[in-house]
C-alpha cells in the first residue's frame, strides 16, 4: 500500500522531473535553487503563486527558493536534513509500502493514551528507537500513543512547539520513512498513533514565511507569540489550506490515527466557518473508511466544539483536554494554590465531582485566575468520552521551575488513589512518559535556539519564575538553564528503574487498571452516561455512570489522609480496590463496583 497526499505547494514529482509551487504574493521575483544545478526562475500568477518545472532530477535533490537574495528553504518541505536554516530535500511520499493496509483503526472508547517526546523517551532519541519500546506500551494496556510535536525546529533538542516547517518531521530523530515505520509498527501492535500539531504559531527562529508571504500573518490579531497566523483577513484562503492540508498530510501519508490541536484558544478567527470547523470537516470527509480522531486543547471550554451528532458520532472534535480536572485533583493532592489553581478553591471536591459528572468545571463561571472572566460553556449534555483525564501530562511537568513529576509533591498513596480514580472513569485517561512506573526523572523546559535567541529565552525563563520567593535572588540559580545540554538529558527516561521499589508497584497497579479498563470498561462506553457525583466527606466521593449495556458503574474514593468515619455501601461486584478488606474507606481508599446483574 502506498500512501502520500497531494498538495497546491512544495515539490511534486512527475516523470523526468520535478514541478515546485510556492505562494510568494509579498516578492518579486522568485527562483527554485537547486544544489549541483543553481537557479531556475519561476515564473508567477497574479495571485502570487510561482511554479517552475526542473527536469532531470528527483527524489533526494536538495533545493530551496531564491526570493531576494536569500535562498529559503520550502515552507512545505518534507525534510530538512540539514536543520531550519539549510535547503529542502525531495521526497518520494509514495516511496513507503505500508504493510499494515488492513489497519482500520479502533473506536475512541477504546482510547487510553500515553504521550511521549521523541527525543527524551530512549537514549537515541529517534523514530527507531521507540519502535524498540511499544511492546512496553502495547503490555501496559495503552491502546493509542501519542507524539509531542514532531513538525521541524531550531536545533536538535526542543519540545517541538517552536516548530517551522510543519510539514518535515524532525531530522534529528530521523527521516520521513523512520516515522512511518513507527506508525506501521504501532499498528502492527494495535496501537492507535496520535500526533500533537501546532496551528497558532511559528517559532521564533527560522520561520521564513515573511521573506515570500507577509500576508501569512496579520495585525488584526495578536497572540501570545506576536502577529496572529492569517486566518480570517484578506488572502487567508491560501494560509488556511496550508494549515488544513497539514492536517490531511499526516492522517493520509503517515497513517497517523489522530491529532492533538495546541492550544486552540490562541488561535484567533473570526470567520465562519472557522479553521478548526473546516478543518474538522475536511479531515472526515477525507477519511471515511477509518476513525479519525481529533483532540483539543482550549482553555476556553468551548464545548460547542464537541457536540454530538444523532448517532453519537463528534460533529468536529472528539475530545479535549480536560485542564479542569486536572487542576482539581492536583490541588486535592498537593495542597498548592498559586496560579491557575485558585480557581479551585480551598474545598476542589465539588469541581472534581462536576467533572466527573460534567465534564468541564468552569461552564461559563467567572475565572478568578483570568480577572474574572467568564470561562467555559455548559457541558453537561456531553458523554464522559468527550473530555481527556490526566494526572501529569508535559505541560503540568514542565512548565514547573524544576520540572518535577506529580510523585515529588505529593505521597505515594495519594498518586495511587489518583491514578485509579483516573484510570477506570470513563473518560478516556492519559499518561505522560514514564508516569507508569512512577519515574523519578524531571521533564524540564528545553530548547537549542542560537546565542541571541538562547540569551532572550533564559532571562525570560527566570523572569517567569521570579515572583516565587525560592526563586528569587540566589535562588534563580536553581532555575535549569532551558539551553544547556544538561537540562536536556536530565530530562531522558531511566528505564533501569521500573524493576527497583518503589516504582515496579506503580508499575504493576498501572498495568493491573489498564486491563481492568479494556476488558470491563471500555467494551461498555459506548452511549454512557453519568448519574451524578456526590461528597461522602469533606475530600471523599461517590461517582455513578449508566453505561452503554445498562450496567452501572460505581467509584467510591477517599482522597484526604484521614479514613471516613463509616462504611459506604454501593451495588455489584468489585472491579478494584487500592485495600483490602471491607469497611469504612480508610485515607486514600478508592473503590470501583461494577453493577452488571453477574455478568461478568
Amino acid at each position: 500500500m502506498r500512501c502520500a497526499h497531494g498538495m497546491p505547494f512544495g515539490p511534486a514529482l512527475e516523470p523526468g522531473g520535478v514541478r515546485f509551487r510556492l505562494w510568494a504574493p509579498d516578492c518579486g521575483d522568485v527562483a527554485v535553487h537547486v544544489a549541483g544545478l543553481g537557479d531556475v526562475a519561476m515564473d508567477k500568477d497574479g495571485d502570487g503563486w510561482a511554479e517552475a518545472w526542473v527536469p532531470g532530477i528527483g527524489a533526494g535533490a536538495r533545493y530551496g527558493f531564491r526570493v531576494g537574495g536569500l535562498v529559503v528553504p520550502d515552507p512545505a518541505s518534507r525534510h530538512q536534513p540539514d536543520d531550519v536554516h539549510a535547503l529542502s530535500e525531495v521526497i518520494d511520499p509514495a516511496d513507503h509500502d505500508w504493510i499494515d493496509g488492513a489497519w482500520r483503526g479502533r473506536p475512541w472508547e477504546e482510547a487510553a493514551i500515553y504521550e511521549l517526546h521523541v527525543g527524551t523517551f530512549t537514549p537515541a532519541g529517534t523514530f527507531r528507537a521507540v519502535i524498540d519500546r511499544l511492546d512496553h506500551l502495547a503490555g501496559l494496556g495503552v491502546t493509542a500513543v501519542e507524539l509531542m510535536p514532531v513538525a521541524e525546529f531550531p536545533g536538535a533538542r526542543g519540545w517541538g512547539y517552536d516548530g517551522v516547517l510543519p510539514f518535515a518531521p524532525e531530522a534529528s530523530y530521523g527521516r520521513p520513512e523512520d516515522l512511518k515505520a513507527l506508525v506501521e509498527a504501532a499498528h502492527q501492535r494495535g496501537l492507535m498513533m496520535f500526533l500533537d500539531v501546532v496551528y497558532n504559531h511559528f517559532g521564533p527562529e527560522g520561520n521564513y514565511l515573511h521573506a515570500t508571504a507577509r500576508r501569512f500573518f496579520t495585525d488584526r490579531h495578536h497572540t501570545p507569540w506576536g502577529q496572529a497566523i492569517n486566518y480570517d483577513g484578506a488572502d487567508s484562503a491560501p494560509v488556511r489550506e496550508f494549515v488544513i492540508h497539514n492536517a490531511l498530510y499526516w492522517l493520509e501519508e503517515f497513517n497517523f490515527d489522530g491529532l492533538r490541536l495546541d492550544a486552540v484558544h490562541a488561535i484567533v478567527d473570526d470567520s465562519r466557518p472557522s479553521l478548526l470547523e473546516e478543518l474538522a470537516e475536511r479531515a472526515r470527509a477525507a477519511l471515511p473508511d477509518r476513525p479519525i480522531h481529533l483532540v483539543l486543547e482550549n482553555d476556553d471550554n468551548a464545548a460547542r466544539l464537541l457536540a454530538r451528532q444523532p448517532d453519537g458520532r463528534p460533529r468536529f472534535y472528539t475530545a479535549q483536554w480536560n485542564d479542569d480536572i486536572h487542576h482539581a485533583l492536583h490541588r486535592l493532592l498537593t495542597g498548592e494554590a498559586g496560579g491557575y489553581y485558585r480557581d479551585y478553591g480551598a474545598d476542589p471536591l465539588p469541581h472534581l465531582c462536576r467533572c466527573l459528572a460534567e465534564g468541564f468545571a468552569y461552564q461559563g463561571e467567572d475565572s478568578e485566575h483570568r480577572d474574572g472572566a467568564r470561562r467555559g460553556e455548559p457541558s453537561a449534555g456531553l458523554p464522559p468520552t468527550a473530555f481527556v483525564s490526566f494526572l501529569q501530562n508535559h505541560d503540568q511537568i514542565g512548565n514547573r521551575a524544576l520540572g518535577e513529576r506529580l510523585d515529588r509533591l505529593a505521597p505515594e498513596p495519594a498518586v495511587a488513589a489518583a491514578t485509579a480514580l483516573m484510570l477506570l472513569a470513563p473518560p478516556p485517561p492519559l499518561l505522560f512518559q514514564g508516569e507508569e512506573w512512577g519515574a523519578s526523572t524531571p521533564f524540564q523546559y528545553f530548547c537549542d535556539f542560537g546565542p541571541e535567541l538562547a540569551r532572550a529565552v533564559r532571562r525570560g525563563r527566570r523572569r517567569e519564575f521570579a515572583h516565587f520567593p525560592q526563586f528569587q535572588g540566589k535562588g534563580a540559580a536553581r532555575i535549569p538553564d532551558p539551553v544547556a545540554k544538561a537540562t536536556f538529558a536530565r530530562s531522558r527516561l531511566d528505564w533501569d528503574e521500573r524493576a527497583k521499589p518503589p516504582h515496579a508497584r506503580r508499575l504493576a497497579q498501572v498495568r493491573e487498571l489498564l486491563h481492568i479498563r479494556g476488558r470491563q470498561i471500555a467494551p461498555r462506553l459506548a452511549g454512557a452516561r453519568s448519574e451524578g457525583c456526590r461528597g461522602l466527606g469533606r475530600h471523599a466521593l461517590e461517582g455513578r455512570w449508566r453505561m452503554g449495556d445498562g450496567s452501572l458503574l460505581t467509584v467510591q474514593a477517599n482522597l484526604s489522609d484521614q479514613g471516613l468515619a463509616g462504611p459506604v455501601h454501593a451495588d455489584g461486584r468489585l472491579l478494584y480496590s487500592t485495600r483490602e478488606g471491607g469497611g469504612a474507606l480508610p485515607a486514600w481508599g478508592v473503590d470501583w463496583y461494577l453493577d452488571d446483574g453477574g455478568n461478568a
